[in-house]
C-alpha cells in the first residue's frame, strides 16, 4: 500500500517525532536505574513486605500480564520457545505530545542473565483498520495519547507473537526531572553545541559551551538531541551519547540512590511488579555490560515519501531464533525433527 501525498495531519505528527533518538540512549540507562531505584525504594516503602502482584508505583489502568497472556503468541511458530523460556519482556515506550517516539522491546533471560533491547523503527508499518493518511499507518500512531495495549499487540505481533509482560513509559520532561535528581550530570563537553529548530514544539534551542561542567536535565537534554556538528557525522553523536551514559551511571551511584527513586516513581508508568523486580533484581547481581545485547527490528525500508519501515518476517524469526537460543528447522533429508518454528531457514535481516 503506498501513499503518494501527505496530509497536515501527517505533517503534524512527523514533526512531533523529532529529536527521538536521544530518548533511545537515555531509556537504556533509565531501564538499569529503574531497577536498582526500585530495589532501594522496597524497604522504604514496604518494609521488606511487598506485595508481590501490586505494581511498584501503584494502581495502573492497563496491565499487560493480564491483557496479552490470553492472546499474544498463541498462534506464533514460537509459541513454544516463548513459553518456556526464563525471560521477561518489557516494553519500552518514550512519548511525546501522545506519540511513541521510541518504541523498545527490553528482553531479559534471568537464567542467562542476557539482555536483548529491540528497537522498533517508529515507521514501521502497521495497517490500522479504519483509518486513512499515511501517518495513521506508523506503529508510532498507535499509542494516540494513552492506548499502550493495542500499542503492545502491535509490537507482539510484527515480533511474531514475542509476548509482552510489562511497559514502561518516560516523556521528555521525565526525562529532565530525573537527571536534576542526581544533581546533574558532571561530564566534559568536546565541542561547543549550538542549534535551533523553532518549528518544534516547543521550540529547540542547544546552547552548550565547550569544556568540563555539570549538565542540569534541561541542559543534559539538549546534549543528547544534539546531532549536528559532528566532523565524522552520527558516530560522534553516539560517541558523545556513550560518554553521557558513562557519566550518568557514575553519577547515579555516587549520589542518594533513595532521591532518585522517588523522582523515579513520579515520572515514569509502569506495571512492573513487586515480585517481578525483586527476581530481577536477585537475578542481575552478576550482570555485566558483555551479556548486553542491542537489534534493530529487520526491516526494509520504502524509497519514497511517506518513507515505511516494512517488517523483514525473515530476518525477524532468524533474530528470535538468536535470542531464544531456538534451533532452525533442518532442511528436507537431514532429519524429521518437528519444527518448533516451523518453516525453513529464515534469512538475515539487518
Amino acid at each position: 500500500m503506498k501513499k503518494t501525498q501527505y496530509t497536515s495531519e501527517y505533517e503534524a505528527m512527523s514533526r512531533k517525532t523529532s529529536g527521538s533518538s536521544y530518548l533511545r540512549t537515555f531509556l537504556i540507562f533509565f531501564l538499569v536505574a529503574l531497577v536498582i531505584a526500585t530495589a532501594v525504594m522496597i524497604p522504604i516503602r514496604n518494609w521488606g513486605k511487598a506485595i508481590e502482584d501490586d505494581p511498584i508505583f501503584g494502581e495502573v489502568e492497563t496491565r499487560l500480564i493480564d491483557e496479552m497472556e490470553p492472546i499474544a503468541g498463541t498462534d506464533s511458530p514460537f509459541y513454544e520457545a516463548f513459553q518456556d523460556a526464563e525471560r521477561v519482556n518489557v516494553l519500552i515506550l518514550g512519548v511525546n505530545d501522545g506519540l511513541s517516539d521510541t518504541i523498545m522491546v527490553a528482553s531479559y533471560d534471568m537464567a542467562t542473565q542476557r539482555v536483548d533491547l529491540i528497537s522498533i523503527p517508529r515507521d514501521t508499518y502497521y495497517y490500522q483498520e479504519g483509518k486513512t493518511g499515511a501517518a495513521w499507518f506508523k506503529i508510532n500512531s498507535i499509542y494516540g495519547g494513552k492506548n499502550v495495549l493495542n500499542t503492545a499487540k502491535a509490537v507482539s505481533e510484527v515480533l511474531l507473537g514475542m509476548p509482552l509482560h510489562y511497559y514502561a513509559i518516560c516523556d521528555y520532561k521525565g526525562i529532565e526531572n530525573i537527571v536534576n535528581s542526581m544533581g546533574g550530570i558532571p561530564i566534559y563537553v568536546k565541542q561547543d553545541m549550538q542549534y535551533k529548530d523553532l518549528s518544534d514544539n516547543p521550540p529547540l534551542i542547544i546552547d552548550i559551551k565547550k569544556g568540563q561542567q555539570v549538565l542540569d536535565g534541561a541542559h543534559a537534554v539538549q546534549y543528547l538531541r544534539f546531532r549536528s556538528g559532528y566532523s565524522n557525522g552520527d558516530i560522534g553523536r553516539v560517541e558523545a551519547q556513550q560518554e553521557f551514559m558513562k557519566a550518568a551511571f557514575k553519577q547515579m551511584l555516587s549520589f542518594e540512590l533513595p532521591k532518585i527513586a522517588k523522582t523515579v516513581t513520579e515520572n515514569v508508568e509502569t506495571d512492573i511488579t513487586w515480585g517481578m523486580t525483586l527476581k530481577v533484581v536477585s537475578s542481575a547481581i552478576n550482570l555485566s555490560s558483555e551479556n548486553f545485547h542491542t537489534h534493530m527490528m529487520p526491516n526494509t525500508k520504502q524509497g519514497e515519501a511517506p518513507w515505511y519501515v516494512y517488517p523483514d518476517s525473515e530476518g525477524i524469526a532468524e533474530l528470535i531464533r538468536e535470542i531464544y537460543s531456538v534451533e532452525p528447522e533442518p532442511e528436507d533429508g537431514e532429519g524429521t525433527g518437528e519444527g518448533g518454528e516451523g518453516g525453513s531457514d529464515a534469512g538475515q535481516g539487518e
